[in-house]
């Protein structure tokens, strides 16, 4: 019995071990879907978008997509191993951004469909992000 017991603890330590290394690596680049939705200035319908992480991961870079800020507010490009804030820590209403970017919609409308537009049309219609809940 006691030969049963180590072996399934030895067999656990092992997987786990072999599952170790990447977990980190997920960890470090982001879950490879999420689901978007504003928590701060929430629409009166809100919808949530569907982001496949990992397969954006694969064609661009993680400056592609992500910036910071200044000391100042004022955006910066995005540098290697740069703390990745949500978007709407900063586009939100009491932020003072410019009109365009007020709101994380408004952020992730234009980052997001100006990208769409120039490397695949299709991609840059609503319910791509936006699907149609299944009934």
């Amino acid at each position: 019995m006691k030969k049963c017991t180590l072996f399934a603890i030895g067999a656990a330590l092992a997987l786990g071990l072999c599952f170790a290394g990447t977990g980190i690596t997920a960890d470090e680049k982001g879950p490879a879907e999420m689901t978007l939705v504003s928590t701060i200035d929430k629409a009166k319908k809100p919808k949530s978008a569907i982001f496949p992480h990992a397969a954006h991961q694969e064609k661009l870079t993680c400056a592609d997509c992500h910036h910071g800020k200044d000391a100042d507010g004022k955006m910066v490009p995005y540098a290697e191993g740069q703390k990745i804030e949500k978007c709407e820590s900063c586009h939100n209403k009491a932020a003072g951004m410019p009109k365009k970017l007020t709101t994380f919609k408004e952020a992730a409308h234009a980052r997001c469909k100006s990208c769409h537009k120039k490397t695949d049309k299709k991609l840059a219609k609503c319910t791509v992000c936006h699907p149609k809940a299944k009934k």
